[in-house]
């Protein structure tokens, strides 16, 4: 992961982030490569129905419309949390 990249993906999210922490979720970046942004959601948003289209709508768009590298966005499922 090019620390450059990461810290240009960690900007853009930080403004996407307090939309989903209203919903108690958020956004952790996994890994970036060969201009792709592997992604996770977290807390709420993690097991909720609309992620798809909050990928689609609001994360894929503002990651690629301000980071010309960036040529996909990619949700990797996240870990089930056994209590």
């Amino acid at each position: 992961m090019v620390k450059k990249e990461l810290q240009e993906v960690e900007k853009v999210l930080e403004k996407i982030r307090p939309a989903l922490k209203d919903h108690q979720g958020s956004l952790k970046v996994v890994n970036v490569e060969d201009g792709i942004v592997y992604l996770q959601f977290l807390g709420g948003c993690s097991d909720c129905p609309v992620v798809d289209v909050s990928l689609k709508n609001v994360v894929d768009i503002a990651l690629r419309g301000n980071l010309r590298w960036v040529k996909k966005v990619e949700i990797l499922p996240g870990k089930l949390e056994l209590s």
